[in-house]
């Protein structure tokens, strides 16, 4: 259980040639992109409005910067680990070189709430900006196939959907990015570059031409008074406000679960995390701060698309369309960079015998672990179609929180494990930087609502129980290690 890995044991695995491995393709320009891909998304274009209208009020764009100086600690950990270990798997495999087998199974499982939770997330908020473009347009899909069972939905006309069958938009986007993962890393990051242009494009126009348009009123209060519940307005509400929006900013760990297919991932990896961020900090602060001013934050309660909703009052109707088909393509990057991250993962576990070799099935013409996204395309369907948006992103955010804990602990154990490793970027002043890190994400993990903690033990007693059933029984270092007794 706290058998761990060695470095040049990763590297060597990583580094070996043959069909079964993953192809090296993807430069540092992609890495930054794929960062931004999964970072402009849901969590700019609609949890902002969510976290505005029910806990910090136009305090969200303290909110952004609280939880982005999370990121900065725990990003640059990850900086660390991924120019050291430049291999798939993320938290995972940086977790099985440092704190050993078991520790490493808990973050990879928590993973599937980061990722393939993440990707369900984004692919709901696509549908409900797929639904009010389509209905401007008197193209009106039955209500029973565009709502979960458990959701209520605002469109933009004031009609409500209470509670439908399932969410058949949510559900088609899944499927067709899984498709196209199958098809070729560099294909769909060459999609995923594209995205990215038009999206950061989008973002400025809303900052630049929303600017002049700011009401000072819909500012005051600037921090609204705390009604009595800890996560309603207040600066208690503020900190509740980051760990929701702390979702828009899991995209730059995903870049870690790339490092096998970077070039040169000791340049890259650092690159592409850490630039990421900082481009997506600036943004998102800047987009918040123009959202709130335009509309009132008590009017984004219950709306599925408020940045449209923002937009309106700048009175450039006809740019409209175009910024929901925007925001479209940018939720399609999010989902893309998702997908990709979470079958990596699957794929290192399986490598290591603690998941069936189903899942680290490598295609022999397109070199991906297609069987893995064949896998998710099932799995993240479900809950895009079934489970309402809120239950799924504080889920989302809990897990991410978990993994980047993991992650400031592990560069700390590796520093006093090995001292004189080869560190191609150095986290600065360790141990202050991830201890910080770990400080700040359990302080936004106390802020989420309990039902979000209920929900973390049960997904982990879970995983836990698989381990034992499973893993631990097909280990593929645990073979190793009897196989030295035996000798």
């Amino acid at each position: 259980m706290f058998q761990r890995k060695s470095i040049e044991q990763l590297l060597l695995e990583a580094g070996a040639s043959g069909e079964g491995n993953l192809k090296r393709s993807l430069t540092s320009f992609n890495l930054v992109a794929l960062g931004i891909g999964a970072i402009i998304g849901a969590g700019l274009f609609s949890l902002t409005g969510i976290a505005a209208a029910e806990n910090a009020g136009p305090a969200v764009t303290i909110s952004f910067v609280l939880a982005s100086v999370a990121c900065a600690f725990a990003g640059l950990c990850y900086a660390e680990f991924a120019s050291m270990i430049p291999v798939a798997g993320s938290a995972y495999t940086y977790s099985y070189a440092t704190m050993g087998e078991f520790m490493a199974w808990v973050i990879g499982w928590d993973l599937v709430l980061e990722y393939a939770l993440g990707a369900a997330t984004v692919s709901v908020s696509w549908s409900r900006y797929l639904l009010e473009f389509l209905n401007k347009y008197g193209i009106h899909l039955p209500h029973e196939l565009v709502v979960s069972p458990w959701e209520t939905v605002k469109l933009g006309d004031g009609t409500l959907i209470n509670g439908g069958i399932i969410n058949l938009p949510a559900i088609f986007i899944v499927c067709v990015l899984s498709l196209l993962l199958i098809r070729g890393t560099h294909e769909s990051a060459t999609m995923n570059n594209f995205l990215v242009i038009l999206k950061v494009a989008v973002v400025l126009m809303f900052i630049t031409l929303g600017w002049s348009h700011i009401n000072p009123a819909n500012y005051d209060p600037y921090i609204p008074a705390n009604t009595g519940v800890f996560e309603h307005f207040g600066w208690t509400g503020i900190s509740t406000g980051a760990a929701v929006v702390f979702f828009a900013f899991i995209g730059f760990d995903a870049v870690s679960t790339a490092a096998q297919e970077a070039k040169n991932p000791q340049k890259g990896m650092p690159i592409g995390i850490l630039g990421s961020l900082i481009v997506c900090t600036i943004l998102y602060v800047l987009f918040a701060h123009v959202m709130t001013g335009l509309v009132n934050y008590k009017d984004f309660a219950g709306d599925a698309k408020p940045a449209a909703t923002a937009f309106a009052k700048t009175g450039y109707t006809f740019l409209q369309d175009a910024l929901i088909i925007a925001i479209l393509a940018g939720y399609t990057s999010v989902i893309l960079v998702m997908l990709m991250g979470q079958s990596r993962v699957f794929y290192s576990m399986a490598k290591d015998g603690l998941l069936p070799k189903f899942f680290s099935s490598i295609h022999k013409k397109f070199h991906t672990p297609w069987k893995t996204n064949l896998f998710f395309l099932v799995f993240v369907s479900l809950f895009a179609g079934l489970v309402p948006v809120s239950d799924l992103g504080h889920m989302v955010s809990i897990g991410t929180l978990f993994a980047f804990v993991l992650v400031c602990i592990g560069v700390m154990v590796m520093r006093k494990t090995l001292p004189h490793a080869v560190r191609p970027f150095r986290t600065p002043w360790v141990p202050f930087v991830p201890v910080m890190g770990i400080l700040v994400c359990v302080y936004l993990m106390y802020s989420l609502p309990s039902q979000s903690w209920i929900r973390l033990f049960v997904w982990m007693a879970l995983g836990v129980i698989i381990y034992f059933a499973y893993g631990r029984k097909h280990s593929k270092i645990k073979a190793v290690v009897n196989e030295k007794i035996i000798d």
